[in-house]
């Protein structure tokens, strides 16, 4: 199978989740405006995304590899247009939560379900690359919830961009039917206790432990500023307006997706060469700890820090390859599936965290929004660094994959 023959209609709808996963940050002004909301009930609304993404994790996984990607991505993507519709057309805290908790469910396959198919018809060498191309699309669309977003908000409202997303993801989901063909299925589907048994396999794994606290939070941590706080803390804490916060948001995920990109060219040849996935995840998230411990410590150069914190982050799908290395093919999708829920219960958790904490420790200490702003994030880095330690404690035993017996898959 020719990874181009399927590339553009899984890329496409991975660009939608990226976008929708971020755009919450840059229409921020207009909902805190609009429905007069503090930090707590932006973070709360933002993050019902991450809460309803992951609450679908397990399913997706069972569902991916029951019936397959071109089954299964199509569906949720029709979920997902609806959610949008609703969104655009909420006029309340509550509505607007609801609709976006809908997004996040029928987008929950958009990454999984292309990393199902590479698992499925490529060989482990080739998959690191692929994988990159993959999370290329989804820098173009965290792109494209930047500075295109912020002017196309200057000549038309955020209601009419979520209409036009409801749209476009509709037919997304016609093309993914259209153009990816079945993944095999076993002449004798496994029955559903099977497969929650195949679950448990990777949950009581401890190299799932190994990766799951710095995949969990670490990327949990980055993908929620990222998507929402990113924006305050240049506005409140940097001082710049909206626009000069867009366009660093613009030049960290150009080069996110320039990092997609170098995975996509040089993972295979990488690999060939002896350094391989578990190297770069681990070199990548060191860049994206110490980057973010700059941007907390607010050492000048603010365009520089964020792009490595973004940078760092871009090896992120990683994770999935190197806790593959360990189980079997037919577990693909739930032992993806299975790290994902915790990438975004930590995503949801941040997200609402940083506002929470914000609130309180404004309350407690009479502190103005950037000092609250400033203590929140600095608590955030603090669990970057005990999960990043966590993983690196335990590379001598992990890094060098043991393979689950076949009987446990």
């Amino acid at each position: 199978m020719r990874f181009t023959h399927v590339y553009f209609a899984f890329a496409a709808g991975y660009l939608l989740s990226y976008l929708y996963r971020t755009v919450n940050a840059i229409i921020s002004p207009e909902l805190v405006r609009d429905l007069a909301l503090n930090p707590s009930s932006l973070g709360l609304l933002t993050s019902a995304y991450f809460l309803a993404f992951a609450a679908m994790q397990l399913p997706v996984g069972i569902l991916l590899d029951r019936y397959g990607p071109r089954r299964v991505e199509p569906v949720l993507l029709a979920i997902a247009a609806a959610g949008a519709a609703l969104f655009a057309l909420a006029e309340s805290l509550t509505g607007l939560a609801f609709a976006r908790a809908v997004i996040g469910a029928g987008v929950a396959a958009c990454l999984m379900a292309p990393l199902k198919a590479i698992a499925v018809w490529y060989p482990p060498d080739r998959q690191a690359s692929y994988a990159g191309w993959i999370m290329v699309a989804g820098g173009i669309g965290a792109l494209a919830a930047t500075v295109p977003l912020e002017l196309a908000l200057r000549v038309t409202h955020w209601r009419v961009v979520f209409a036009a997303l409801a749209v476009v993801t509709l037919a997304v989901a016609a093309a993914i039917w259209w153009r990816v063909p079945d993944t095999p299925r076993p002449a004798q589907p496994p029955s559903l206790a099977t497969q929650l048994a195949g679950v448990r396999t990777v949950f009581v794994s401890p190299r799932f432990w190994w990766i799951a606290p710095v995949g969990g939070f670490a990327m949990g941590a980055f993908m929620a500023i990222q998507g929402l706080w990113a924006v305050p803390w240049l506005m409140e804490v940097e001082g710049v307006t909206r626009a000069v916060a867009a366009h660093h948001l613009l030049v960290m995920n150009a080069v996110i997706m320039v990092g997609y990109a170098a995975l996509g060219f040089l993972g295979t040849r990488l690999a060939q060469r002896g350094i391989h996935a578990r190297h770069l995840f681990a070199a990548g998230f060191a860049v994206n700890v110490a980057a973010f411990a700059l941007i907390v410590l607010q050492v000048p150069g603010s365009y520089l820090w964020w792009s490595l914190f973004g940078l760092g982050a871009a090896v992120n799908v990683l994770a999935f390859p190197v806790l593959n290395e360990g189980f079997g093919r037919d577990l693909a999708a739930r032992t993806n599936t299975t790290l994902n829920l915790l990438m975004f219960v930590g995503s949801f958790a941040t997200q609402w965290g940083i506002g929470v904490t914000a609130d309180a420790v404004r309350a407690a200490l009479g502190l103005d929004g950037a000092g609250a702003l400033r203590a929140s994030f600095a608590l955030v880095l603090a669990a970057d660094v005990a999960t990043y330690a966590w993983f690196m404690f335990g590379w001598r035993r992990y890094s060098v994959h043991r393979a689950v017996p076949a009987a446990a898959c």
